[in-house]
């Protein structure tokens, strides 16, 4: 999935005005000190790596998804907080995420679906976004939804005592987030500016399945309706209905790894101002528990509606990094 840049059209227009913080600039660069390459890249610039939950993605057929996933569609949650942030000043969005997107460990490999599908794992995300030509000042972490798929390739003895491998998989998340996240923060440290990540917990599943539990009835009593509900279990296995329960708690497993590792790191970062790092239960938190937020034609990914509700979410809780970039979030 191609990584996608966004520049707030009206810019130019915007920054010409008196009292915009980069008038100075503008003024360069109609007196051309300054190139129009220049100009964009002293706006801000956020950016977004997470994996199908910030893309406005949906699952049906084999040869609709691979277009969908190899053409980005627009009206994820992502886009919506981008729309939220240029009412506060023009700016560069970047988005890296896409379908399929992992968490990933060195020995890891794409295998062919993914390929096909153009997806980007986590340290392929982070290893573009540093080799950006202008590093991002707000950089938002979601991903690790497809890492909790704990059932597949589970041999039946794990699929009836699950315990030992759900531990297993809290640890490898932690360790390789962690291994890529360090790698973001070294970068970032070195950036004559600010910077400011904010990582984000795993959606709530515990209310995401009430939506889709709900979407599934729904179906039962009309076949017309969901028409790729089941196709979800092609892809994870572990969202079957005798398996979700452990998705919940590994979700939550997860979501304390990444709280507890985000205080770790904080702690090597207590004497550097340059950098700001937070966790966020802002996704965590949202109640996803309506059948109306996931999206009609696969009852699995979020509607424009269930985006919204994870862009407010997620908007809400974004003040103190943007006043780290040097943001005003409106009163």
């Amino acid at each position: 999935m191609k990584s996608t840049t966004v520049i707030t059209e009206d810019f130019l227009e915007r920054i010409g005005q008196p009292e915009s913080r980069y008038h100075a600039d503008y003024l360069a660069y109609r007196r051309g000190e300054v190139t129009s390459a220049k100009l964009i890249n002293r706006l801000p610039h956020i950016a977004m790596i997470g994996d199908s939950v910030c893309t406005g993605i949906h699952v049906s057929t084999p040869w609709a998804t691979f277009w969908r996933a190899r053409s980005r569609r627009a009206g994820d949650w992502f886009q919506s907080v981008s729309k939220r942030l240029e009412k506060l000043t023009p700016l560069v969005a970047s988005h890296y995420g896409g379908i399929g997107a992992m968490i990933d460990d060195d020995s890891d490999r794409l295998w062919l679906s993914r390929r096909i599908l153009g997806t980007r794992n986590f340290s392929a995300q982070i290893d573009q976004l540093i080799r950006a030509r202008r590093f991002p000042d707000l950089v938002l972490i979601s991903i690790g939804h497809n890492n909790v798929d704990w059932a597949w390739r589970s041999p039946r003895d794990e699929l009836e005592n699950a315990e030992g491998r759900l531990q297993r998989q809290r640890q490898e998340v932690r360790k390789n987030f962690a291994r890529r996240l360090r790698n973001l923060i070294q970068h970032a440290r070195k950036e004559p500016r600010r910077v400011a990540v904010v990582v984000f917990g795993l959606v709530n599943f515990g209310s995401y399945f009430k939506g889709r539990e709900e979407a599934e009835r729904r179906r039962a009593a009309d076949r017309t309706l969901y028409p790729h509900l089941e196709t979800t279990y092609k892809y994870l296995v572990s969202f079957r209905p005798d398996y979700r329960g452990n998705v919940i708690r590994l979700a939550e497993m997860v979501n304390d790894e990444l709280r507890m590792m985000v205080d770790e790191f904080n702690r090597e970062l207590e004497a550097d101002g340059s950098v700001q790092l937070r966790y966020s239960g802002a996704l965590a938190t949202a109640d996803l528990g309506r059948a109306e937020l996931l999206h009609h034609v696969d009852g699995w990914h979020a509607s424009a509606e269930g985006h919204n509700v994870l862009a407010e979410a997620a908007f809400r809780d974004l003040a103190p990094s943007l006043e780290f970039i040097g943001i005003r979030p409106s009163s």
